[in-house]
């Protein structure tokens, strides 16, 4: 029997019971899973897959799941299933359980959920998703593994509690739990109010097992069912309460966390030796009584457990030696021999001196062989030369191969100074590779990758070359990350296309920022790509073309009617703003602007705004380096400038930022009107002030420098600045000005606030009024909201009616329906006039993902 089920690519043959259960060994020792729930597939009828190599099992209970469903804990809609997940990484938590699963999705969302750190956590045990789940998109919280949908709303009887029942409960408050006692989960639980009984869905027996074996036990360890105070015998904390789990015949009491600690470690405070875990030492009078653990200082019971040294009297507790994993090094029993450590050891890197064991505890030493440092780890050190060798390298390889480079690599054995080929870096001292017929490289950059996706760059991959030929290597490259030169007689990575460049050690600073490239799929400097490319995909269609093949007509994505072109120039579009950019058409400077062909609809959109393409990588996106989509009607707040704004947007699927077209326009490189030399872009300018606002630069978006005045920078927010713009205390429009020559000081106030403002600053000005403005006073919160949008269709929780984005700017002000203060900014009106609702948007707007006001 053969079905096509579940969106899998192959057909699924089923097993009846009786099939499985003759082949439940070969299931058993095959470790089959179900493709679902993740459960072992040992008996009773599933589905497998009909191709041998595939691996796909399901149980048929799971196939049955249904594929759409309400939970009463998620009311606003329903979950549906989804044969995989629609997130860019597989890996969520189940809010419920805590374990792995993929998706369900909810059909009324079209967004994806942020990958966040709870975003992939069940709801109700909050463990990794790896497997099915049930998921609504909608806000991106809730999700749920199949098993834990099919969870009772109340357990009777249960054998940790059988005194009341266990009612499952949503709770904002950290209760401790009576099995693993941790108060650090919040959410989903199963509770019994009247005696404060809380326990975490993954410590009920339906999730957690009655029986746990551990391959470095001899016995099986079988679970309490009642809870008691017990001191557990492996790590001697004491319990007021729990479940512990039990070895009857050594009469253990453990924790069931303490069940798989690890039996021989290496621990940093004592490298000599190997220290072991056991659950007590035998010791004689007086020596009992004064051991002491090596940490905390306090007296170590020998009755419990703790790690010891089978050679010294060195002892430690087990939760201080566990504290940190930087600590100990954990080794396998099996496999353990009893090698010391010399304390002094002669090497050929360091000739002049011995070199000793010692432990960089309190310091950072940097390894003369492969540069990194780290605290808490063992080294060969010698301190007057100031020379430090991991152990880890101490057998670093001879010979290194790397599949990119046609020739082996050769460590040199003598320390000296030289400047990586790779990288182009110098060093004071170390021991290079060579490679006797090209270069000279550090370790670390044998393995550099040739061929990777730049943030910076996104249009173009970039490649890894030793050193730039011809007419490239006379030019003044500068690396558009630091923005020092790049010495081209040295390895750096460029774009083969554009007059790009960047240094090796700024390009790799972050995994985040860059992609590797296999080189098989870059052939004659072109990508190859198993999808097609539509990062650059038309967000218009042209329907007419003028002789010099200008769009005349489009029809756009984001309206209904057809767009026709018209010059900037024309008088009958002085108030018309634009819907993409939400600025002012006749204030740009694009010449030409798109109108609707309905002389009833007010949309226009300025001929650059309308060539946007659907998806874009912007050049500034480095968190987690996807394309934007360009979105239409949407109310946000731009991540780059902070002004709330109902324009057009490019929003991240990934890490749902929205950035406003006016954000999206300026390059790394560009010319201000506020200063005489170009402004470059720089990520890391931190703790200086702008020279627009004087606010110190403190965001992780850096700033735009002048390289010739070494004081002029300017951030995100002010070099977006519009150059003119409205005011309601002013008939004219103001200008932006960038600096006060006015040096009389009694006209340093603004004249909206009636504040001191600075006159080095940049400001707006009515040259024919005379009047002054900080720019924050003159454009306020709204100036990026567009008047006239029917943002909001008729609803039940607002208005009956559709409602429109209005600012009053007249001395009638109308009061607001929700709060009674008169709407003198912005606010939202009923298209019906006889109607006469209007409300303040700042007392309707819904939150942002940060959980704050659209305001």
């Amino acid at each position: 029997m053969e079905s096509q089920h579940l969106g899998h690519e192959h057909p699924l043959i089923f097993n009846n019971q009786s099939e499985a259960k003759d082949n439940q060994s070969e299931a058993k020792a095959a470790a089959v899973k179900c493709s679902r729930c993740g459960e072992a597939i040992m008996f009773g009828p599933s589905f497998r897959c009909a191709a041998a190599e595939c691996g796909f099992y399901v149980h048929k209970q799971c196939a049955e799941a249904p594929s759409e469903m309400n939970h009463p804990f998620h009311c606003d809609h329903p979950l549906c299933l989804l044969p995989n997940s629609p997130y860019r990484s597989k890996l969520y938590i189940c809010n419920f359980c805590g374990e792995k699963a993929i998706a369900y999705k909810d059909p009324s969302s079209s967004s994806s959920a942020s990958t966040g750190n709870n975003g992939n956590l069940c709801f109700e045990c909050w463990e990794p998703l790896l497997y099915s789940v049930y998921c609504c998109l909608d806000g991106g919280f809730f999700k749920l593994h199949k098993k834990c949908v099919e969870l009772p709303h109340e357990l009777i009887d249960h054998p940790y509690h059988p005194k009341h029942p266990l009612i499952l409960q949503l709770s904002g408050q950290f209760f401790s739990c009576a099995n693993c006692l941790d108060t650090d989960r919040y959410g989903f639980c199963y509770r019994c109010s009247l005696c404060n009984f809380t326990i975490h869905i993954p410590c009920l027996s339906l999730s957690s097992p009655l029986i746990i074996e551990d391959k470095h036990h001899p016995h099986p360890f079988f679970q309490f069912s009642r809870d008691s105070p017990f001191t557990c015998d492996a790590c001697g904390t004491e319990k007021k309460g729990g479940f512990p789990y039990m070895c009857s015949k050594c009469n253990l009491l453990l924790h069931k966390e303490c069940i798989s600690l690890p039996r021989v470690i290496k621990f940093f405070w004592h490298f000599k030796h190997p220290l072991f875990h056991t659950y007590s030492l035998q010791l004689q009078g007086e020596e009992s009584s004064t051991l002491k653990c090596a940490v905390c200082r306090d007296k170590v019971d020998t009755c419990y457990g703790s790690y010891s040294c089978s050679h010294c009297q060195f002892m430690v507790h087990v939760n201080c030696v566990l504290k940190y994993s930087e600590w100990y090094e954990e080794i396998d029993p099996e496999n353990y021999q009893c090698v010391e450590l010399a304390h002094e050891i002669n090497h050929p890197f360091h000739r002049q001196h011995p070199l000793t064991l010692q432990l960089a505890a309190d310091q950072f030493f940097s390894c003369a062989i492969c540069e990194d440092t780290y605290r808490h780890k063992l080294s060969y050190r010698c301190s007057p030369c100031n020379f430090t060798i991991h152990i880890a390298c101490l057998s670093s390889p001879s010979i290194i191969k790397d599949k990119n480079h046609p020739h082996p690599f050769t460590q040199f054995l003598r320390e000296f100074i030289f400047t990586c080929d790779a990288c182009g870096s110098d060093k004071k001292g170390g021991f290079p590779y060579m490679c006797s017929e090209c270069n000279l490289l550090h370790k670390k950059c044998i393995s550099l990758p040739p061929i990777i996706k730049f943030f910076w760059h996104p249009q173009h991959p970039i490649l890894h070359k030793y050193f730039l030929k011809g007419e490239e290597s006379f030019q003044s490259w500068e690396c558009v990350v630091c923005r020092d030169k790049v010495d081209t007689r040295y390895g750096s990575y460029s774009c083969l296309h554009c007059h790009f460049i960047v240094h090796v050690n700024c390009v790799l600073k972050y995994r985040s920022w860059y992609e590797e490239i296999d080189p098989e799929k870059y052939k004659d400097g072109n990508l190859i790509t198993d999808s097609d490319d539509t990062s650059m995909e038309s967000s218009m269609i042209v329907l007419k073309k003028n002789e010099d093949g200008e769009a005349t007509e489009i029809q756009h994505f984001s309206h209904l009617h057809n767009l026709i072109m018209l010059s900037s120039d024309d008088h009958s579009i002085n108030n018309k703003y634009c819907d993409g950019c939400t600025l002012s058409i006749s204030l740009s400077y694009d010449p030409f602007h798109y109108y609707c062909s309905q002389s009833q609809c007010n949309f226009v959109l300025h001929k650059t705004c309308a060539e946007f393409p659907k998806k874009k990588h912007l050049w500034f996106h480095f968190y987690c380096g996807q394309p934007s989509i360009l979105v239409s009607d949407k109310i946000f707040k731009c991540t780059r400038c902070w002004y709330v704004c109902n324009g057009f947007a490019y929003r991240c699927g990934e890490c749902r930022d929205h950035i406003c077209l006016r954000c999206v326009t300026p390059g790394d490189t560009l010319r201000c009107q506020g200063h005489q030399h170009p402004l470059s872009y720089y990520l890391d300018y931190q703790g200086q002030p702008c020279n627009a606002c004087g606010v110190r630069v403190y965001s992780p978006w850096g700033a735009f420098k002048c390289m010739g005045c070494s004081g002029f920078a300017l951030d995100f927010r002010c070099l977006v600045l519009p150059r003119k713009a409205p005011h309601k205390c002013d008939e004219h429009l103001f200008t932006l000005t960038y600096y006060d020559h006015n040096i009389y000081s009694l006209t340093h106030f603004c004249d909206i606030c009636e504040q001191h403002r600075d006159p080095s600053l940049w400001l707006y000005h009515c040259a024919i009024c005379d009047t002054y403005a900080h720019p924050n006073c003159v454009l306020g919160r709204y100036s990026f909201m567009k008047p006239g949008k029917i943002i909001y269709k008729q609803s039940k929780q607002l208005h009956q009616h559709d409602l429109i984005f209005v600012k009053k700017t007249h001395y009638y002000f109308p009061e607001c329906f929700k709060c009674g203060d008169p709407c003198e900014e912005l606010a939202l009106e009923c298209v019906n006039s006889e109607c006469g609702y209007i409300v303040h948007w700042k007392c309707v707007a819904p939150l942002d993902r940060f959980g704050r006001l659209l305001k």
